[in-house]
C-alpha cells in the first residue's frame, strides 16, 4: 500500500509515467500520504546528480547551471515553476481576497509571473554555478529537494485553505500530528545521512523553515491561508535559497 503510494506520489511530483492516478480517489490517497513527500524529493535529487556530473564535466559552470535548472523545472513538469508565477501575480494584485483569486486561476501569467519566474531561473544558475565543488553542489541539491517538499508537508499541517480546491484535501489530511512527526522525522534522517552531520544540513532545515514561515504569512495576509499555487511557489523558493544559501 505505501509503495503504490509512493508511486502515485512520484506521477504527481515529477513526469516520470509511474503509478496510474485514478480520477475518483487518486489526488486523496497523494494527500493522505503527503508525509512521504521528502523521499521523493530524495529521488528528484538523485536523478538529477548525472546530469549534474555530464554536464559539468563537458561545460563550463553557467552553462552546465542552465542544463541543470532545465532539468529540474521539466523534471517537476513545470507546474511548481507555474505556481510561482501565479503566486506572485496573486500578491501583487491590488484587491481583495475573491480578486486575487481570479488572477492566481487566469491561464495568463501577469508581469509580476514574468519578473518571479526569470528571477527564479536567473537565481537558480547563479546559485548553481557559484557552488565549486562538486561534491558539495550534490550535497546540496540534493537537500534542496528534500527541503523544499518537506516545506509543502508543513504548510499544509498549520495552514488552511484559502478556498476549496485541491489544497483544500492536503490541508484536510495533513492535519495528523503523527503523519507530521513522520515526515519531520524523515526529514532530518535524511539530511544528516546525506550531509554527514554536517553544517550544510543544518543551514539548509533552517533556510528551507524561514522561508516557508515567510511565505505562510504572506499567504495569510493576501489570501487568507494557502493554495495549491502556494504550495508550488514553496517549493521553488525553498530550493532557491536553499543553493543560494551554500554558494
Amino acid at each position: 500500500m505505501v509503495f503504490k503510494n509512493i508511486l502515485e506520489i512520484i506521477s504527481f511530483l515529477t513526469i516520470i509515467p509511474i503509478g496510474k492516478l485514478s480520477k475518483g480517489d487518486g489526488l486523496e490517497n497523494i494527500s493522505k500520504s503527503m508525509f512521504l513527500f521528502p523521499f521523493i524529493g530524495l529521488l528528484i535529487g538523485l536523478l538529477t546528480l548525472p546530469v549534474v556530473l555530464i554536464s559539468f564535466y563537458f561545460f563550463n559552470q553557467f552553462v552546465s547551471a542552465f542544463i541543470v535548472t532545465i532539468f529540474l523545472i521539466i523534471l517537476t513538469g513545470i507546474h511548481h515553476t507555474d505556481a510561482l508565477a501565479d503566486f506572485a501575480d496573486g500578491i501583487m494584485v491590488r484587491g481583495n481576497k475573491d480578486k486575487k483569486y481570479k488572477v492566481m486561476h487566469d491561464p495568463r501569467i501577469g508581469s509580476a509571473g514574468t519578473v518571479a519566474v526569470s528571477g527564479y531561473f536567473i537565481g537558480m544558475v547563479i546559485a548553481i554555478s557559484s557552488i565549486t565543488s562538486l561534491e558539495r553542489l550534490m550535497i546540496a541539491i540534493i537537500l534542496s529537494e528534500i527541503m523544499s517538499k518537506y516545506s509543502m508537508v508543513l504548510q499544509s499541517h498549520y495552514c488552511e485553505s484559502a478556498w476549496d480546491g485541491y489544497s483544500s484535501l492536503f490541508t484536510k489530511n495533513m492535519k495528523s500530528k503523527k503523519k507530521m512527526a513522520i515526515a519531520t522525522i524523515i526529514t532530518i534522517i535524511l539530511i544528516l545521512l546525506i550531509s554527514n552531520m554536517s553544517v550544510i544540513g543544518l543551514q539548509i532545515f533552517i533556510v528551507g523553515i524561514i522561508c516557508c514561515l515567510v511565505v505562510i504569512y504572506i499567504s495569510k495576509k493576501n489570501f487568507g491561508g494557502i493554495t495549491g499555487d502556494v504550495m508550488g511557489a514553496t517549493n521553488e523558493i525553498v530550493r532557491l535559497c536553499s543553493l543560494l544559501s551554500l554558494s
